[in-house]
């Protein structure tokens, strides 16, 4: 279990298609922190741009947890980009009640590859060096982000989007290349906001597009006597490549059903069983469905 990383932006917003109860409670937020510890789970994935999800947790007392937060987009035609990237760091720090975190990574990424990208790069490795982040990253939304990231910088970690439906990160190369290249990586939409674990009756009808796909992902499913939940966390646990698997929560009882699910074993899983369109893969695109 430790493998798993708890994400926190249900902790700050009122976040995802299956969210049906809004912003998890603080009290809700304690007994998923404490249920994280009894399972070995030592990894939280929050952001300054999660609402107020880091206050949430520098009030929980998170000190025994690794800690992995990002920079908000830098705003355009900033004079002094070290400095604004040194507040904004610093303020993380603040609210979330720690001296140094595991990770800081880039929620924007691709303002590495604008003139101001060395800078931005410095700044953050000016940190790195003082002790305040032990591994510097990217968040990225399509692996073939990496191709030009890594042409001018090195990165310590990745998170991607990945999933059984989302095999991207796989067929570009990048996951195999990045193990080589010794970067950590972390993967989310594990659940596709939770799409993926919905079944006929509760799926939005905008999603009915791809029929042929949900036919055989259901299909699949229930010949091999499989949850969604269960196909879906398996998967991803499944691949050595990955270091830490961020799930996102909004109850304590759904991070004791993704422990329970995640013990078992995973059938073979058809080789059409998945899609590279991005208009499902990627949630921004979801409104315009």
């Amino acid at each position: 279990m430790n493998r798993l990383s708890i994400g926190t932006v249900q902790f700050g917003l009122d976040y995802g298609i299956a969210n049906n109860s809004g912003k998890v409670a603080y009290d809700e937020v304690q007994k998923i922190l404490e249920e994280a510890q009894l399972n070995q789970i030592d990894t939280i994935d929050t952001a300054a741009a999660y609402g107020d999800s880091e206050e949430v947790l520098g009030k929980s007392g998170v000190n025994k947890f690794q800690i992995i937060t990002k920079l908000p987009e830098i705003p355009a035609d900033l004079k002094n980009i070290t400095e604004y990237i040194e507040e904004s760091f610093f303020s993380s720090l603040r609210r979330l009640n720690v001296e140094h975190v595991y990770g800081y990574l880039l929620h924007r990424p691709s303002q590495l590859l604008t003139n101001s990208g060395f800078e931005i790069y410095q700044a953050i490795s000016n940190l790195k060096a003082q002790g305040y982040i032990k591994k510097i990253g990217a968040s990225i939304y399509q692996p073939d982000e990496l191709d030009e990231i890594f042409k001018g910088y090195d990165l310590d970690l990745i998170q991607v989007p990945f999933n059984i439906f989302d095999r991207r990160l796989i067929e570009t190369g990048w996951l195999s290349l990045l193990q080589k290249k010794g970067v950590e990586i972390h993967i989310r939409s594990v659940f596709l906001q939770g799409l993926l674990l919905m079944n006929e009756k509760q799926r939005p009808k905008k999603f009915n597009r791809w029929n042929m796909l949900w036919e055989k992902w259901d299909g699949w499913l229930e010949n091999n006597n499989l949850t969604p939940l269960e196909a879906s966390i398996r998967y991803v646990l499944s691949l050595s490549e990955i270091s830490k698997v961020v799930i996102g929560l909004d109850s304590n009882t759904q991070l004791k059903e993704i422990i329970a699910a995640a013990k078992g074993e995973l059938p073979e899983i058809p080789n059409d069983l998945y899609t590279n369109d991005v208009n499902l893969l990627n949630p921004a695109n979801w409104s315009d469905l």
